[in-house]
């Protein structure tokens, strides 16, 4: 297993994942109820941040690498499930949102590596709407975790709002994706 800075920005992330949780777990006399969602807001757009930038030192200093390319999806997923999971314990989102949201992931993680298996993994590669879809949620997350007006603005309702049209451009990215494979889907089918 190769080790370098994207690499090791990759594992933080993931390390973050049980400190988001533990947050809203410590006693109240520690966090109070906003320092909770201020804290809890902080390490998720810190981690948000580390995606963008293990991304870019991995290019830059030529550290790009398979494993490196295996776990930086990884540690995104995570995140983003143990964050909706959260806000739907929270209260602060519906479980169907995050149903959605997760299932689409797993779902498209399988089938980009059954077709990467195939060798046909350019047919299911990232798309538009599949990044304008990871902005809104990862705009949406912040501010439903935080909770707190921001600027005059109604975190919890921008939230909100973001939220649901992440989960239709999920729907839509997961269609387009399955769209995309269909031909090869249909074609392995054929060989059996």
């Amino acid at each position: 297993m190769p080790f370098n800075l994207p690499i090791f920005l990759t594992w933080l992330r993931i390390v973050a994942i049980p400190l988001l949780i533990a947050v809203y777990y410590v006693p109240e006399s520690w966090l109070s109820g906003h320092g909770r969602d201020f804290l809890a807001t902080m390490l998720f757009c810190a981690a948000a941040a580390t995606d963008w930038l293990d991304g870019y030192l991995a290019r830059k200093l030529d550290q790009t690498s398979a494993f490196g390319a295996f776990l930086d999806p990884v540690a995104d997923k995570l995140m983003v499930a143990a964050a909706l999971i959260m806000l739907v314990q929270l209260g602060r989102t519906d479980a169907i949102i995050a149903s959605i949201i997760i299932g689409r992931e797993i779902t498209i993680s399988a089938l980009r590596e059954w077709m990467a298996q195939i060798g046909a993994h350019k047919s299911v590669a990232v798309s538009m709407v599949g990044k304008v879809k990871t902005m809104a949620q990862m705009a949406a997350i912040p501010l439903l975790l935080y909770m707190q007006p921001v600027a005059g603005i109604d975190a919890l309702a921008a939230g909100t709002w973001l939220i649901y049209i992440a989960a239709v451009l999920t729907l839509w990215s997961m269609g387009y994706y399955m769209r995309m494979a269909w031909p090869e889907i249909v074609r392995q089918d054929r060989k059996r």
